[in-house]
Order: C-alpha cells, then structure tokens, then sequence
C-alpha cells in the first residue's frame, strides 16, 4: 500500500533510522527494499534517462568551446534547457496534488524527484560534452591519468598486465571492453564517452543508493545534494564510489542491527548483495575503504545485535565478508602484497595547506591562489567551517541513536585521524600517500551531517504536528513537498553550473586545462580537432601545462 507523504509522520528515535511510517502503522524496514520492484525500476529509468537528455541536447549546439563568450552562452543554453524540464517536473507534481485530492501525489513526487538526480548531473555531463565539442579526445588527451587509464585499459583487454597491479581493474575493464564494442578498440576515443556518460550517472547512482534509507524526496535533498560538492566530469569513478559508498556502508549497518531477528533466507540474501556490491565498489575505487575502514567497524560494534542474536549476526556478517572476497579478494591480495611497496613522494598544492583544512582540495593544478587558507572571521576558521563542526554535533544530539548518523560521523573520525597520522609523518618518511584525498571524504560527511540537521528537526516537526495542533497553522506536507522541489531545482541548477564551469577550456594552471589540451591534439587521421587554437596541433598536444605543474615543496628546500 502506497503511503502518501500527508500520512507520513516519523518513527520514535527508539525504533531506529529516518525512514517514514503512516500513524499506528508499522514503519517500512528499509524504504528501498520494501517498494514494489516495478516501482524501483520506474525510479531508475526515470533518473537515468533524465540524466542523458541534457547531454544528447548539448551535442546540437553550435558554438567554439575555447572561446569564453560562447562557454558561457553554452551554460545557459543547458541551464535554460535544465529549468524548462524542471520546471515541468513541478509542474506535473503540483497537478498531482490538486487533483483526485493527491491520491497519486506521492508516486508524482517519488518519479520527480528520481528526475531531477538525474537532470542534475545531466547538466555537467552536457558541460564536458560542451568542453569537448570538436575534438574526439578525451579531457587532457594522452596526457597524465588520461594516458596513463587509455594505455592501460587497452593492455588489460587485450590480455596483458596494466601498468600498475595496485589500480583498480573495473574502470580499466569497462573502458577496455566498451571500446571493444563501440569504438573498434580505440580506448583513448573511447574514454571521452565514458567521462561524459560517467558524470551523468553521478546523480542517478547517488540517488538510488540513499534510497535504501530515505525517502525520494529526502534522499535528493539530504543525500544528492551534498554529493555535488564532488561531482567529476575528469575521472567520474572515483568520487562516485565515494557517494555510494557512504549511504551502502550506512545500510549495511542498519541491517546488521536488524540481523538479531530477521528470518534465515532475507538475511543470507542481503548480506551476500551487500558484500558483492562493496566487492564492486572496491574494485572501482578501493582509497575510501582505507579512510573508512576504522570507523566502520567501530560502528559495526556499537550496533552489532549483541542481545537480540549474536548468531545470526555472525553469520550476517561471515556472509557479507566471504561476498566481498568473492567479488574483490584476488585485487585486495595485491593490494595487500604489493601495496606496501607503493610509495606517493608527490607533493602537492595541498600539502603545504593547514592539514586541518578539508572544505577545498586544489589538487595540483589549484589555479590562481593568494593567501589560502583564506582568512576566516573565528580564530581562522570561516562561518561556514564553523557551522559544519556545529552541525556535527548538532546530528549526534537529535540522532545519537540512529546508524544513519553514527556512521557518518564515525567515518569522519576515521579519515580525519588516519590524515593526521600520514600528515604527522610526511617530513620523516618523504611520502603523503594521497592523504590529500580524505578532503573529499571529509568535506561529504560533515556536508550530509548539515543536512541531516534539516531532517531530523524537519522529522520533529511533523510530529508534533501529527500529536497535536499546536503547529496547524503550517502548512500540508504536499505543500514542503512542492517548495522542496522548487527550491532543489534552482540550487541544483546553480551548483551544476559552477561544476560544469570547472571544464571549460582554458590555457590556466586548474581543471580548466584538461578540455584545454584535448584541442590541440592530433587527430588519428593526421588533422587538427575543429577548434584547435590557430589551427595547430601536435601529437601530445600543447605541453606548457608541465611549467605550470611545480614542486611546491621547492621553496621550502
């Protein structure tokens, strides 16, 4: 039975996570698993085919890539496109809850929400299709981490040992075979769709992943939403596993307290699809598991069902690891062996930075930077820094009972202390070993723990509204609802444009430079791309973006 978003009121913080519940009825154990499946399917259909329709739109336009002018005429080509189909959503979900007296407003709303994930990272896929007009390259061509994923996808297919045993296989697998049937085994032409296909999945993939713990709605305000701080039209797989990874972890901990007292056959079955999609995940991207691992099993401990069955917990927890070895354990073996004699002596723009700022990696191409840190108003640190640490205390107080919120902040306990430890140790051993990267890890967990402030307080509100009048001057949920949506459609639309922005060719020592060098590559065919800068082009491509690359520890030498 359907229940619509009037009825739904929260469940006591005694009973466990955020999912919703009609009153005097059971809440629903997981609000993913216990949908309709055809329902499920709708939802991801409807995002992922949203997520493509941007981009298809973005290749009829007509407009030089390199030119500023035409870049920003191009943004606002997508994002008129973007607030159009947007706004129609709204439109659609409004009429749902005027007509029939809402009876289909929820599955409106449900379908809608799906829409606009995958709208929104359609809009950055449509900017790199944008950065990239004219030239069959990827972003940076044959250049650094381009070069290097396009020679060793094409050894890997083709039966021979990549480059590096410590790199997760399934990106080069999937680039290798896609290019095998789509682009006759030319995997540098290949990963040009596949970064743009890649962005566009971002929000659907997200999407779908937190909600396996919140609602439609919820989950594209408490869940998408943060992720966009990360989105990656360069290398889309690395933090897309991150944003997954995060609300996975979340629900395999829910179940794991559930285990006590769940039947025999949905407890194998949900510990064996847990460990085969961790086991995927790990093969994508495999660093956040090493941020994540400590405060993981931390929290595994705090909600393992010590009283309620320890058997039973055990076995969910043997299966859900001999799931996860099945799919990954001949990768994690090399990690483990070969690993550790994998040393990152690379130091970065970052890595001169204040080891306690997280809320902006520069990477090594940080662009035009003064005095960075900048400047904040409290004792260096700015509002919005303040805020997140405010907020995380903020979640501990109204959801110290629930794994949603425990397990989030333990992971950020958990990057935090293990980049303190590599930091802590850098001059001694010469190596930063990307401790760098727990910036994103970080900066995603405090985001979520901020919005998860809203949701709680939001779940408070509805009930009290629902225990008495003492709030019946507000108005209906269908109406939050509604100015949820019109809210999320503007905001997602601006951030997407500022992500999409970061590719726009230019000749400048940031991400700029990636779509930048892709034009000036020669063609496979012995031409110049269409827009390459006075029509010249070389093998390589433009290299001045190796003088821009320095050693920032020079100085300090």
């Amino acid at each position: 039975m359907t229940v619509s978003a009037r009825e739904a009121v929260r469940v006591p913080p005694s009973r466990g996570d955020a999912a919703l519940v009609p009153p005097g009825g059971r809440r629903p154990r997981n609000p993913f698993l216990t949908s309709p499946p055809v329902l499920l399917a709708g939802e991801a259909a409807v995002a992922f085919l949203a997520a493509l329709v941007l981009p298809l739109l973005a290749r009829g336009l007509k407009l030089d890539p390199l030119d500023r002018i035409a870049q920003v005429s191009g943004l606002a080509a997508v994002q008129l496109r973007f607030a159009l189909l947007g706004l129609l959503l709204l439109a659609v979900t409004v009429v749902a809850m005027r007509a029939r007296a809402g009876r289909h407003f929820s599955l409106v709303a449900r379908f809608a929400s799906a829409g606009l994930a995958g709208l929104a990272s359609g809009f950055v896929a449509a900017g790199a299709v944008i950065a990239l007009l004219g030239t069959p390259w990827p972003m940076f061509g044959l250049n650094g981490d381009s070069g290097r994923i396009v020679e060793w996808a094409h050894a890997v297919v083709n039966g021979q040992p990549s480059g590096s045993p410590v790199y997760p296989p399934a990106p080069l697998y999937t680039l290798g075979y896609y290019a095998e049937w789509f682009r006759g085994g030319n995997t540098a032409y290949a990963f040009k769709d596949l970064q743009i296909l890649g962005a566009a999945a971002f929000g659907p993939l997200v999407y779908l992943s937190w909600r396996m713990l919140l609602s439609p709605v919820r989950a594209l305000a408490f869940g998408v939403l943060p992720a966009f701080a990360l989105i990656d039209a360069y290398k889309p797989y690395s933090q897309t596993v991150l944003v997954v990874l995060v609300p996975v972890l979340v629900a395999l901990v829910v179940e794991l307290r559930r285990s006590g007292t769940a039947a025999w056959r949905p407890l194998l079955l949900k510990a064996a699809g847990f460990g085969a999609l961790l086991g995927l995940l790990f093969l994508t991207y495999s660093g956040w598991y090493l941020w994540s691992a400590a405060g993981v099993l931390v929290a595994a401990l705090m909600y393992f069902p010590w009283r309620t069955g320890r058997a039973k917990g055990l076995v969910f927890a043997g299966v859900t690891g001999v799931a996860f070895l099945a799919v990954c354990g001949s990768y994690l073996l090399t990690m483990l062996t070969e690993g550790q004699d994998t040393k990152d002596s690379n130091f970065r723009f970052d890595n001169l930075t204040d080891p306690a700022y997280f809320l902006m990696w520069r990477t090594d191409m940080p662009g035009k930077v003064g005095e960075w840190p900048l400047p904040g108003e409290f004792g260096g640190l700015d509002l919005f820094a303040v805020l997140m640490f405010v907020a995380l205390g903020a979640a501990l107080w109204l959801g110290i009972r629930k794994p949603l919120v425990v397990v989030i902040c333990c992971m950020f306990a958990s990057a935090w202390v293990l980049r303190m430890y590599i930091a802590s140790h850098m001059y001694e051993t010469h190596t930063v070993q990307l401790y760098t990267r727990t910036n994103n890890q970080l900066l995603y967990c405090g985001l979520l723990l901020c919005a998860l402030v809203a949701h709680l307080v939001s779940l408070r509100l509805a009930d009290r509204r629902a225990a008495g009048p003492a709030l019946g001057g507000l108005p209906g949920s269908h109406a939050a609802v509604v100015g949820t949506l019109f809210a999320l459609l503007f905001l997602f639309g601006s951030v997407s444009s500022a992500m999409a922005d970061r590719y726009m060719p230019a000749k400048e020592n940031s991400y700029r430079i990636l779509p930048w060098v892709s034009h000036t590559v020669r063609k496979l065919d012995g031409t110049c791309p269409k827009f390459a800068p006075d029509g010249r082009c070389s093998k390589d491509g433009d290299q001045s973006w190796l003088t821009m690359i320095q050693d920032p520890t020079a100085s300090s030498h």
